[in-house]
């Protein structure tokens, strides 16, 4: 019997036989017939005993058979159990914990699948940029070279290096947000505020561009991480602008009511295709109506700071009449 080999089920086998063979040494010498009746009732007694040891040692057996074969990623075996006893519970624990195990690695899949992804997309935009000076630089060394060709290529140069050095930015902001290792604050701060400080970086490049703008604020409250939430903003706000024309328009408006507080930040410019709506909010995704230096980053940022303080973003478009985008930010988790 292979489940003598344990130990645990040897001690409890040889502490019944002993008990067993005084018991029945006992009954014979008190009188033959109770000794033969003791006798076969022992010996049923230690035939019940082996058989359901044997049956628990099965049981034991097929879950360390099922506990390998996991653990060596084969999810393939169903032990759960319905019928009652603590043998049954742990089964249907275990392979509670097992679902728990598949969905962990199916999580790290694709995580690792994304993360491939993002390397090759933050390689490929650091390349473009990296080339371009590289040729530039080579150029920059001839000695014959133009002043005024020297000025333009050095502009260039310093051109994408801020380029750069605003991806390797964003891309560390991106990183901190996916890591969780921000913590959204809940502060209640004024809306003119913060639509002024968003506002203030793109008064210049507006006015250059002779793009309009009107806000409605209301002197209104909203509870949200301020820093964060202008980082949202004015990458929204940048994408409007980059994709109105000359002469455009741009609003901001706040709403209040007992829910949330809404940010709606429209413009009249070229709109977003309605094949590129369900993709706008993906990060390195670019749209057919793309700028030539979008990365593919700025919106996918936005929705994701938004998300971290439980608020809702959408976007309503219409291509060649401009878009809106909505932000919904909860005064308490729904």
């Amino acid at each position: 019997m292979q489940h003598l080999r344990n130990k645990e089920a040897k001690q409890y086998s040889l502490v019944i036989l002993v008990i067993a063979v005084v018991m029945t040494i006992i009954s014979f010498l008190l009188n033959i017939w109770a000794g033969l009746m003791v006798m076969i009732t022992v010996l049923l007694l230690c035939f019940v005993f082996q058989v359901f040891t044997l049956r628990r040692y099965k049981n034991i057996k097929n879950l360390s058979e099922y506990l390998r074969r996991v653990s060596s990623g084969d999810y393939s075996m169903d032990i759960r159990d319905n019928t009652e006893g603590e043998l049954s519970i742990l089964k249907n624990e275990i392979y509670k914990m097992t679902l728990m195990l598949i969905e962990y690695n199916e999580l790290l899949q694709y995580d690792k699948v994304l993360l491939s992804n993002q390397m090759a997309e933050i390689s490929h935009q650091l390349k473009t940029p990296l080339t371009s000076m590289m040729m530039m630089v080579d150029l920059l060394q001839d000695e014959k070279l133009p002043a005024d060709k020297r000025y333009e290529f050095t502009n260039l140069v310093n051109s994408q290096l801020e380029r750069i050095d605003w991806l390797v930015a964003s891309l560390l902001k991106m990183s901190k947000l996916d890591a969780g290792v921000v913590k959204m604050k809940k502060d209640v701060i004024s809306a003119t505020r913060l639509i002024e400080s968003v506002l203030q970086p793109f008064l210049i490049p507006m006015e250059i561009k002779h793009i309009t703008y009107a806000r409605e604020v209301n002197n209104l409250e909203i509870v949200c991480d301020e820093m964060w939430t202008r980082e949202a903003l004015i990458n929204i706000l940048k994408n409007c602008i980059e994709h109105t024309p000359e002469g455009g328009h741009i609003s901001l408006s706040v709403k209040d009511n007992a829910l949330y507080s809404e940010i709606i930040i429209s413009d009249n410019g070229t709109g977003i295709r309605k094949k590129d709506l369900p993709h706008i909010f993906t990060r390195f995704y670019r749209g057919q109506n793309a700028s030539s230096d979008s990365v593919g980053i700025g919106l996918a940022m936005s929705y994701s700071i938004i998300k971290k303080q439980q608020g809702d973003i959408q976007v309503k478009s219409e291509f060649g009449k401009g878009s809106s985008f909505v932000i919904r930010l909860y005064k308490s988790v729904i």
